[in-house]
């Protein structure tokens, strides 16, 4: 399946923007997605202008959301107990316009010329269209977005009507409630999707408007938290607003004029959102606080610009001779900006703020997959990250109680702190959420240096995680420590004895936290957590000579393979238990064990677990290819690295996943970003120094890129047969390159590369373990 690719006149390959030349029915919503603009707080949506050519749109603010009371058909102790879901805040991007009486509108109007763009460059939307009215005018629309920066809740939205006759123009700028209006929420039983409430969620506070202002406020109605919004607006020849209506769902401002031809009409938009604890106090009006925000246009189109000329300076990755690869990185790179330039301290939803997929809520993708990404480009977002995890650290102690474990045991999916999974089998029973916080800690600690983080926040979340792992798991018969009733990254297979994802990540954390000096741990504590993890209990089949998934893997049923495409995503198609009894994975599981913790497995080892899994491996997760890629790489398989690594690349362009809709992967495209640094790069951190092992393919000429490592700025240039470093702000740093040190500085330091031969592929012993056992005749 694909989409931007399989049209590349509609769609052209440019490197700094994504263009669409020809608008065509039935794709509206999937090109919302890849239009979105946002900062990391506020987002919005890449709709049409005119409601009637919309499908999905929305604006959204990290981390505004409704709570529910969830119902559970057979409830037990300890089940989630509170839902939570990102709420549409009321949406500014709506227009219509009227010419001679004729409402444009994509879907009834003949259009001449069309062409809309996200700027990747600026951080500006615009979209460009010609059309054909019935009255014999030719009328000429521009529209303009841009999201702030400096001020995280502003937005600038600016539109022009041009003709070439005078024509009677009549056109209505709306703010619009979404989330209370009836609305198709494309859900399909499709549990990545995000369902509707079933009463009012916005209750107003405030509505004032007049003279083309609006000042409007609201509560939601269970979590009590308030969004309030300011409206300004401005036009070229200073026109007064025909009328201004406000209601608590709809509120417009309306201008009917006689436009000429020879001085278009233009109207610009200056929104600005409040949400968050500034706004909670009943003596504090939202609305004032947002209207405190308000900005020219101009200028948020401006801060826009200067904010992507920094952002790029020091985060593109340049892959030369590879232009249709440039777009789809640039892209999401682009994407990551988007969602946690100004989220400031928060979670990093699963969509960001580019949908409402996965409810808004904050996983472990966020540690796993974007943080790598944010502590080596803002170093500062990756600690706001981290402090609101430690904000959440009282919540997650009373969890730990609810599941009879000490120290910390963080929510599977959430908003506001609590479990927010009623599906504990997939939800809960990941506890390996905690060892990913911990690995996402101590990645930052080790990558910036940063002692007061370490001392404080940062202590106590490897602490906090170590004494729940302590508990949880026990030491047996055997004198191994096990971990038994958890689930690993794999979905597919749940509620297992010894993930060994788990139980390796397990023992990272342990050792994190045993190697502290801190106040908080006894010698007793340390002692215990040492033992542990030295006899961390990892499964291993023998017969294969590979490692386990866990305990009963290698005793399970292999997946049918000729179960046709049409039944994938399998969890879509297929009950829970039927997969759950089958050999087959959703996504990476012992393969990405391998390549967080590299260095504790040897090169055999990587290549027969890649041998075994990767087959077995439906890809149904966003966050499979990019692993799959990465360890391709480590492995040798250049042809698989380069495939798994394309794949993840144009996994929401190509909308291969059928749900791009519901937002943008956040975490697939950090995943691209640690599929570049990480696969084809080889950069491996957490050892004595940063390490580099390059695979780059033979068919790039070349990648390039820069990394913040303990306060330098240090830039990577790979080429065909050599790597080539340079800090190019700050001290000197010393880098292992395949087992050689090198001290490299501000005179650039060129390592050759020997060709990395690939390896013979593993054969595995056919037939089940029983196939060779005599049967047992009985006596006659």
């Amino acid at each position: 399946m694909a989409f931007i690719t399989a049209d590349r006149e509609r769609f052209p390959n440019t490197p700094w923007q994504l263009v669409e030349t020809r608008h065509e029915q039935g794709s509206a919503g999937t090109l919302e997605t890849l239009f979105a603009l946002g900062n990391g707080h506020l987002g919005i949506r890449g709709a049409h202008w005119a409601p009637a050519d919309a499908d999905l749109p929305g604006s959204f603010i990290n981390g505004l959301h409704e709570i529910w009371d969830i119902k559970h058909a057979e409830n037990a102790f300890g089940f989630a107990r509170t839902g939570q879901r990102i709420v549409y805040i009321p949406d500014a991007n709506n227009f219509t316009v009227v010419i001679d009486g004729e409402a444009l509108s994509l879907a009834e109007s003949e259009v001449l010329e069309y062409r809309r763009s996200v700027d990747f460059a600026t951080g500006a939307y615009e979209c460009r269209i010609r059309w054909q009215c019935r009255s014999g005018a030719t009328v000429t629309t521009t529209e303009r977005r841009a999201v702030g920066f400096r001020s995280r809740g502003s937005l600038g939205i600016s539109l022009e009507v041009a003709a070439d006759r005078q024509v009677s123009l009549d056109v209505t700028s709306t703010v619009s409630n979404r989330q209370d209006q009836p609305v198709e929420d494309h859900s399909n039983h499709d549990p990545r999707r995000a369902g509707r409430h079933a009463g009012r969620v916005l209750l107003p506070l405030r509505l004032d408007g007049g003279d083309g202002s609006l000042r409007l406020s609201w509560e939601a109605a269970e979590s009590k938290q308030r969004v309030g919004l300011a409206v300004d607006h401005w036009t070229s020849p200073g026109h007064q607003p025909f009328d201004t209506l406000v209601d608590q769902d709809e509120s417009s401002v309306r201008y009917v004029l006689a436009a000429s031809a020879d001085e278009p009409f233009r109207l610009e938009k200056s929104v600005s959102y409040a949400a968050g604890p500034a706004v909670q106090d009943d003596a504090v009006d939202a609305a004032e606080v947002a209207e405190a925000g308000l900005r020219p246009v101009q200028d948020i189109f401006e801060e826009s610009e200067a904010h992507y000329k920094d952002y790029w300076a020091t985060s593109d990755i340049v892959v030369t001779g590879q232009p249709e690869l440039q777009q789809a990185i640039r892209w999401n790179l682009f994407q990551l900006a988007q969602a946690t330039a100004r989220a400031d301290v928060a979670g990093v939803p699963a969509k960001g703020v580019t949908g409402s997929g996965y409810e808004g809520h904050y996983f472990w993708d966020q540690e796993v997959y974007i943080l790598p990404y944010l502590t080596y480009t803002n170093p500062d977002g990756a600690r706001q990250v981290l402090e609101y995890r430690h904000g959440i650290l009282p919540d997650a102690k009373i969890r730990a109680k609810e599941l009879s474990v000490d120290g910390a045991l963080f929510p599977w999916r959430t908003i506001n702190g609590l479990e927010a999974s009623a599906y504990y089998a997939a939800g809960t029973a990941q506890f390996h959420i905690a060892a990913a916080i911990a690995f996402a800690t101590n990645r930052y600690l080790w990558a910036t240096g940063d002692t007061s983080f370490r001392e404080g926040m940062g202590a106590e979340l490897l602490i906090e995680t170590a004494r729940m792992w302590i508990s949880l798991g026990f030491f047996a018969k055997d004198g191994l420590f096990h971990i038994h009733g958890v689930t690993g990254p794999d979905e597919y297979t749940a509620v297992v004895n010894d993930n060994l994802y788990t139980n390796v990540m397990a023992r990272f954390n342990l050792r994190a936290a045993a190697a502290l000096e801190h106040s908080g741990i006894t010698q007793e504590e340390r002692q215990l957590w040492q033992a542990a993890a030295n006899l961390m209990h990892l499964p291993f089949d023998e017969r294969m000579q590979v490692h386990s998934q866990d305990n009963d893997f290698m005793t399970l049923e292999p997946w049918d393979w000729t179960t046709p495409r049409s039944k994938y995503p399998l969890l879509l198609h297929f009950h829970p238990l039927v997969i759950y009894r089958h050999q087959v994975l959703k996504q990476a599981d012992t393969v990405l064990a391998m390549f967080l913790q590299w260095q504790d497995f040897s090169a055999e080892e990587k290549q027969r677990a890649f041998d075994f899994y990767d087959p077995i491996t439906t890809g149904d997760s966003t966050l499979s290819a990019c692993v799959q890629g990465i360890m391709a790489a480590e492995v040798g398989y250049a042809g698989e690295s380069l495939k798994h690594f394309t794949d993840a690349a144009f996994i929401d362009l190509d909308d291969t996943h059928g749900n791009t809709i519901d937002g943008v992967h956040i975490a697939s495209t950090g995943g691209v970003w640690s599929s570049l640094v990480c696969g084809f790069a080889g950069l491996r951190d957490q050892g004595p120094l940063p390490f580099f092992d390059p695979r780059l393919p033979a068919e790039w000429e070349g990648l390039s890129f820069h990394l913040r490592i303990s306060g330098r700025l240090l830039r990577v240039e790979l080429t065909q047969g050599a790597i080539t470093l340079t800090v190019s702000d700050g001290d000197p740093l010393d880098v292992d390159v395949r087992g050689s040190k090198v001290t490299v500085g501000s005179d650039p330091v060129r390592v050759e590369l020997a060709d990395i031969p690939e390896p013979e592929p593993t054969v595995f012993p056919t037939g089940l373990p029983t196939a060779g056992i005599p049967l047992v005749r009985g006596r006659n």
